[in-house]
């Protein structure tokens, strides 16, 4: 059964930079969409960033675009999001996902959720 494992968040003073890490294990990432949603307190969930398994082409939202990074690493089946000029309103738990088409199904997986706050 796949699983989803983030790590790197934590305290952050606000212009400073993090990195995000999401294992994979029981499935590739190779052949998935991959990316990266956040949730803050009282506010909806918010998709931040993505890439494609076809062409590994990305997206942004617009709040951090020119900020975050999306890549990955299909030898440690590992997908990263840099981060850099946090801002306060970067706080958030950030989860990875990621969607699967295997014969015609499509399988999500959802990692727990990683803190990230930006505070001085």
């Amino acid at each position: 059964q796949g699983r989803l494992v983030e790590s790197g968040g934590g305290l952050v003073q606000p212009g400073g930079s993090l990195r995000l890490s999401c294992a994979a294990s029981g499935f590739t990432l190779d052949y998935s969409d991959i990316g990266w949603f956040r949730q803050a307190p009282g506010k909806e969930r918010q998709r931040v960033s993505c890439i494609s398994s076809r062409d590994d082409s990305t997206k942004y939202a617009d709040s951090v675009k020119g900020r975050f990074t999306i890549s990955r690493d299909n030898a440690k089946n590992t997908v990263y999001l840099q981060m850099n000029s946090l801002k306060p309103e970067d706080t958030a738990v950030y989860y990875c996902y990621a969607d699967r088409w295997v014969a015609g199904n499509l399988y999500n997986y959802w990692g727990q959720g990683t803190q990230v706050t930006v505070s001085s």
